[in-house]
């Protein structure tokens, strides 16, 4: 079984980061598709425009906020499989731009990745 990872986008890519991923609606500021190293933008895995805005990333929402992106991410069957599936070969590095790395989706995404992973 793989490891999930989660890193800001800010952070220099490493082979060690494994299949990169990011999980944000929006592209980040500053940061080249080249720097970013991505093999994949899967933005149906970010949380909605709506929530995203509404969150506003302000950590007194994020109990409501988890809750509210993990019903959306139920729509998602297919594309958290296929994640699964992704991490039984490699590690995933969930990539994110927010600057709060405790309260952001990507940390909301690993923990139903692991769960999943460790469900099977």
């Amino acid at each position: 079984m793989k490891k999930i990872i989660i890193k800001r986008i800010y952070e220099d890519a490493k082979e060690s980061d494994g299949y990169r991923i990011l999980v944000d609606r929006i592209w980040p500021r500053g940061i080249t598709k080249k720097k970013a190293k991505l093999d994949e933008w899967n933005k149906n895995l970010a949380p909605s425009t709506e929530l995203r805005k509404w969150f506003n990333h302000q950590e007194e929402r994020f109990k409501i906020f988890e809750k509210d992106y993990l019903k959306e991410l139920k729509e998602q069957k297919e594309e958290l499989t296929r994640l699964v599936k992704i991490t039984n070969k490699q590690q995933v590095c969930l990539i994110y731009s927010a600057k709060d790395t405790a309260h952001n989706q990507a940390v909301v995404l690993e923990k139903l990745l692991n769960e999943m992973q460790n469900n099977k």
